[in-house]
């Protein structure tokens, strides 16, 4: 099981508890350690998420998202998100804002994640920076009201239209950009805007040659043109609501789990359990050899260049197919159990047979 990208579409307004504007130029002071930060897992998970007592200010959150602010600045966009706790990323209906979930606000709770989840959504910089570029396309789209206009709704589809459960994705489209895993951008007009504009944001991109040829081009030139029109105006809409804070929602880390895990998960073809097994092995006799999960990361760089060069598709769709065989291999507790070099020449063969298999079986859903 692994966990998915979502941009929860909330509506209403909750009270937000004493959470103080994110992104200041001065660093607040590190608070101290809470007492829950010393407790067990299975103490942890009876803790409510209102009462964890977590803020942005002092956190690594604070840089990226003054980081983000300067990139708002190069581009002459006078147009500032504000950023809350709660528990998952998302960006209200009609809030120039975004919520960022509350395990990245302390390293105890960011651990917890990664042994319910199996990873930590943000959990790097540079993974962070791209979601929050990419929440701020939303807030943007909120702020200045883009989507009511008729030529984004040329460009990108309805943003009214109903949200589906999953979508299934088209690996070789080129008709949207690559930046969030899962080929993000073709799950909603809303997601495809987001994610060209964080593209557009993101320093270095250089997305006119990355994507010379693509349709999607069309769509980053689009969005350029709008960023230019409505730079240094002031947005008319300036709300600073905060759709269910963290200090507005009483449930426990246990049942927050219990129904991420419930939604997220989704049973893996048989293929996976079969080929895994097969090459990877399983039980006490081999609990001193290293994790299949460790070596499926240690060596995927080096795999997804030769597959892609074998398969000629790109290394991002064979990194997924990749990234599902690791979550499934850290599931099984599966370990090598053959030498490393026959092992890697095997797995380069059945990630090759996975990758083509997952591209011609349409198979494949990502749940929302």
């Amino acid at each position: 099981m692994t966990a998915r990208r979502k941009t929860v579409r909330r509506t209403g307004s909750t009270a937000h508890r004493g959470a103080a504007r994110a992104g200041s130029k001065r660093a607040a002071a590190p608070r101290p350690s809470p007492a829950w930060a010393r407790c067990s897992d299975e103490q942890l998970l009876d803790r409510r998420l209102d009462r964890l007592g977590l803020r942005i200010e002092g956190t690594p959150l604070q840089g990226c998202i003054a980081q983000l602010q300067r990139e708002l600045d190069r581009r002459r966009l006078a147009f500032r998100p504000h950023f809350w706790l709660s528990d998952e990323w998302f960006t209200p209906d009609g809030v120039p804002g975004a919520a960022i979930p509350f395990y990245l606000a302390h390293r105890r709770l960011a651990k917890l994640e990664k042994k319910m989840m199996l990873e930590v959504e943000g959990g790097t910089r540079r993974w962070c920076m791209q979601l929050l570029r990419h929440e701020t396309g939303h807030a943007i789209c909120n702020a200045y009201r883009l989507h009511r206009r008729r030529q984004w709704q040329q460009v990108f589809g309805n943003a009214s239209k109903p949200y589906p459960d999953s979508y299934q994705p088209k690996p070789g489209s080129r008709r949207f950009v690559l930046h969030l895993d899962y080929w993000y951008a073709q799950s909603h007009p809303a997601e495809d805007f987001a994610e060209t504009f964080a593209v557009w944001l993101t320093p270095g991109s250089q997305w006119r040659e990355r994507y010379e040829g693509w349709p999607a081009l069309k769509k980053l030139q689009y969005v350029d043109e709008l960023m230019h029109e409505i730079a240094g105006q002031r947005p008319p809409n300036r709300s600073r609501r905060r759709v269910q804070p963290l200090g507005a929602l009483p449930t426990t880390l246990r049942d927050h789990y219990r129904r991420k895990r419930a939604r997220y998960g989704r049973e893996f073809p048989d293929f996976y359990v079969r080929d895994l097994r097969r090459l990877f092995a399983a039980g006490r006799e081999h609990a001193d050899q290293e994790t299949a999960a460790a070596f499926l990361r240690r060596v995927g760089p080096v795999l997804r260049t030769l597959v892609a060069q074998w398969t000629g598709q790109y290394e991002y769709t064979i990194d997924q197919v990749l990234k599902e065989m690791i979550a499934r291999s850290r599931e099984m507790g599966l370990r090598v159990r053959r030498p490393k070099g026959r092992t890697m020449l095997e797995l380069a063969v059945l990630l090759t047979i996975q990758t083509m298999s997952f591209l011609q079986r349409g198979h494949y859903q990502v749940a929302l």
